[in-house]
């Protein structure tokens, strides 16, 4: 073990430097990270879900700095429109393709997939990236919870309708933004719903999260690496609007040491970026290096064939799509 990787693991057994903006300023300099500005991204097209705020407008500002043309997605008409002026004043690239989506609503998602793929001239990569964390139950038109609907079923639903166009760029790529919450989930289907009567927001949040990891890794199980490869990301603890909102206490607190939105969003990026960056398909990633997706024995043994096999079904069947 090199010496790098032995500040690296310190770092990752000790958990708040790891996941704070000590973590990613160490590793970035161990590990001499390529700046994303030195990217030539020019020809390659990328959607960026809930690309108005946070982590996903910083990925977008990033990508268009380096040439790309970037389909940004809101639910927002005109917080669209805003975003869409200020990244282009910002980066001076023009190539922005705003995109009105609900993920949470799976006929928004398939409208959406269809303008992707009409108007977009081929598609690189689809960073996902939109996400909620509600204080209280509520469900989409479909019956389905709010949190789980935007993580879970319309992401999957939206890489299905798009995996022809994705698979001509041999290799597109599809990046989830996941969370670290999800470690301390367990894998489940019958409790993936949290119920009004014991509904919690942030627990609810992380069964979402840890869907997410999972499916990462069975697409890229069902699909080729050399036609579509699949990444998920865990951006750390970073101050962003979703934070402030949902978790007021814990973001005065650690204020001091939360990462930027850019910097929480730099691994994103980067997968998107970077044609050697690939150490295989379905691996979590946090600060440019793979991770194991549980710290926790309860949560590996939660993780089942049997589970997971629930899981792809209950997805195809909520998303209403017959998936690879």
């Amino acid at each position: 073990m090199s010496s790098n990787d032995i500040i690296d693991a310190a770092l990752e057994f000790m958990v708040l430097p790891s996941f704070t903006r000590i973590g990613s300023t160490i590793r970035s300099r161990i590990d001499s990270w390529q700046p994303l500005g030195g990217y030539d991204l020019s020809g390659r097209t990328v959607v960026v879900t809930g690309a108005t705020s946070g982590l996903g407008r910083a990925a977008a500002t990033q990508l268009l700095a380096c040439g790309a043309e970037v389909a940004i997605i809101g639910r927002d008409h005109g917080r669209l429109e805003s975003t869409r002026r200020s990244l282009a004043e910002t980066t001076g690239n023009h190539k922005i393709v705003p995109i009105v989506c609900d993920m949470g609503d799976l006929q928004q998602v398939e409208v959406a997939a269809a303008t992707i793929t009409n108007s977009l001239d081929g598609l690189d990569a689809v960073l996902h990236n939109a996400g909620v964390l509600m204080n209280h139950r509520t469900d989409n038109a479909a019956g389905v919870e709010t949190t789980v609907a935007v993580h879970v079923v319309g992401p999957f639903a939206m890489t299905n309708h798009l995996l022809p166009a994705l698979r001509q760029r041999k290799p597109g790529r599809v990046i989830t933004m996941s969370s670290g919450g999800m470690y301390t989930a367990p894998l489940t289907v019958d409790r993936l719903q949290m119920d009004e009567a014991t509904y919690r927001g942030t627990e609810q949040y992380a069964l979402a999260k840890r869907a997410q990891v999972t499916l990462n890794e069975m697409w890229a199980k069902r699909l080729e690496s050399t036609e579509v490869v699949f990444h998920a990301v865990h951006p750390g603890w970073a101050d962003t609007p979703g934070v402030a909102d949902s978790l007021p206490i814990f973001g005065r607190v650690m204020s001091p040491l939360l990462r930027t939105p850019e910097e929480g969003a730099d691994t994103m990026t980067w997968l998107a970026a970077d044609d050697t960056a690939r150490s295989g398909s379905g691996e979590f990633w946090l600060d440019r290096r793979v991770r194991p997706i549980h710290r926790l024995a309860r949560t590996r043994r939660s993780d089942t064939p049997e589970r997971r096999q629930r899981l792809w079904e209950w997805c195809e069947d909520n998303a209403r799509v017959s998936a690879p």
